[in-house]
């Protein structure tokens, strides 16, 4: 079966996965989720989560490779438990979920992580937790909207960013928990039938664009303000957010 052949689905598949790619390469991936709305604009958010699917294995391959040394191992053990739970969860309820929820999931997931970004971070859980008991809370639900969307980092940012964590541990910790998060999600997802050879080759054609774009997100980490790289694109992703969010309602 041939790949997606809309001209339109390239025309947003292609930044969608060097954006992706730069911000995993070096800005803790936050952006990462920019990929799916942008391309369920296209085609249906359950299609593009599966052709975007090898597409961050791909990059987390390249991503792995430069940030593991940088990684905070022991909180990683803490996340990842709670990660591979929201997985399975994710993964026994994804056929419940319609077209039209997913739309709204994705972006109102969109629309909340750019909002959070422009109230300073301000978002926070209501209620304080034990540590252990937050990052199992967090990356839960981290693994489940990751898994149904590859949206994770909304959930796992609002526990991470406020450790204060040096900028290379961060990206190379959240670099590490997506990778294995990734990795978990290709057996579920090809059981659902979400890696089917269209969606594959589709990936295929892609993949070259995310060794780009990871290479290109880590040298940029050294040398670009990343407010800079973000500003435009958190606008982007709102709007983006807001198209999806009114095509789920059915306006």
């Amino acid at each position: 079966m041939l790949p997606v052949l809309d001209p339109l689905f390239y025309l947003l598949a292609v930044p969608a996965v060097l954006l992706a790619g730069i911000s995993k390469g070096g800005f803790a991936g936050g952006l990462g989720m920019l990929a799916v709305p942008l391309m369920a604009l296209v085609i249906s958010p359950m299609q593009a989560a599966g052709i975007m699917l090898p597409i961050l294995c791909v990059m987390d391959v390249t991503g792995f490779r430069i940030w593991a040394h940088r990684c905070d191992r022991a909180l990683l053990l803490r996340l990842l438990p709670g990660a591979l739970i929201g997985i399975l969860l994710g993964s026994l309820s994804f056929h419940f979920v319609s077209e039209a929820m997913l739309k709204l999931m994705v972006g109102g997931l969109a629309l909340a992580f750019t909002l959070n970004h422009w109230l300073k971070g301000r978002l926070r859980a209501p209620l304080r937790l034990p540590d252990a008991a937050s990052a199992t809370i967090w990356s839960g639900l981290s693994g489940f909207t990751s898994f149904m969307a590859h949206a994770g980092g909304p959930p796992i940012m609002i526990y991470l960013l406020p450790r204060g964590l040096d900028r290379a541990v961060l990206v190379g910790t959240a670099t590490i928990y997506f990778a294995v998060v990734n990795y978990a999600k290709l057996l579920p997802y090809a059981l659902l039938g979400e890696l089917d050879v269209r969606n594959l080759s589709t990936s295929l054609v892609l993949a070259p664009l995310a060794v780009v774009g990871v290479k290109l997100g880590a040298w940029l980490h050294e040398r670009m303000d990343p407010q800079v790289f973000f500003r435009v694109l958190y606008a982007f992703l709102f709007l983006t957010g807001i198209k999806l969010c009114w095509d789920g309602l059915g306006f």
